[in-house]
């Protein structure tokens, strides 16, 4: 009886510990924005072009995805404004 509580405890500290991305089988996080340099201003179509890596704990892609759409609308809009301003 203990031998099998012993051995469910190291299987879920061990599920938990892979889960947490502390035992390295998880890639590494990266941002991709496609061929912009890190040290070159972002443009709409940046915006429009990032993608995120997927990870256990991950994200709402349709979120994520809702939110850059809308921020390079907003950066477009305030960019039309600029050249139509004197």
């Amino acid at each position: 009886m203990w031998v099998f509580a012993i051995l469910v405890g190291l299987v879920l500290g061990v599920v938990a510990t892979v889960a947490a991305g502390r035992v390295g089988f998880l890639p590494p996080v990266e941002t991709r924005l496609g061929a912009t340099p890190p040290d070159a201003p972002l443009e709409p179509r940046d915006l429009r072009d990032v993608r995120f890596s997927l990870a256990v704990r991950g994200y709402r892609m349709d979120e994520v995805d809702a939110l850059l759409d809308r921020l390079a609308a907003e950066w477009e809009q305030r960019d039309a404004r600029r050249t139509e301003a004197p």
